[in-house]
């Protein structure tokens, strides 16, 4: 395939629209030399394409980048993986990314819940509410509650996710006007 300017690029591009699954699945095996993923919809397969095509005219990512994202991949794999797996030796990992929740024998938890303050107490062999012993936080969570929780979030143990899309704009008609 030879080098395409930036305006053809940008018109196969947008012919990729007109295509059905069956083309763009012979478009992505064309431009990677092997078949697309099974299951993929075409606008993914858009997707893919318009990067290859971008990636073959302009260059692709700088090693420095690639470097970056493996890293923040196996981070990724780190935390998910249970306590007891290693972590690939070649890409370091940062502890902070690694997060373990321990709760050690004596310690209360309260949470107020349809106006009644829930207590649980941490003994060596588990959760006690209400004289009953549990080997979760999730599964206390769901006896207070009759419905499935996440333990550490119910109590408030978990930080709050961040805000990825920015502050919240209201629309004309929700704004007041002093």
């Amino acid at each position: 395939m030879k080098r395409l300017t930036k305006a053809e690029v940008e018109r196969e591009i947008a012919a990729l629209a007109a295509l059905d699954t069956k083309a763009l699945q012979q478009k992505w095996s064309a431009l990677y030399e092997r078949d697309p993923p099974s299951r993929i919809r075409a606008g993914l397969l858009r997707l893919g394409i318009a990067y290859r095509l971008q990636e073959k005219a302009f260059g692709g990512l700088k090693p420095k980048t690639i470097r970056h994202l493996r890293t923040l991949a196996a981070e990724l794999r780190a935390a998910r993986a249970p306590a007891e797996t290693l972590v690939d030796a070649e890409v370091p990992v940062r502890a902070s990314v690694v997060q373990t929740l321990t709760l050690t024998p004596g310690t209360r938890l309260m949470r107020e819940w349809n106006g009644t303050t829930e207590v649980v107490d941490v003994v060596a062999d588990g959760l006690v509410w209400r004289d009953t012993t549990y080997r979760t936080l999730s599964a206390v969570a769901v006896a207070i509650t009759g419905t499935k929780w996440s333990g550490p979030k119910f109590f408030g143990l978990t930080p709050p996710k961040p805000n990825l899309r920015g502050p919240r704009t209201r629309s004309p008609a929700e704004r007041v006007v002093l």
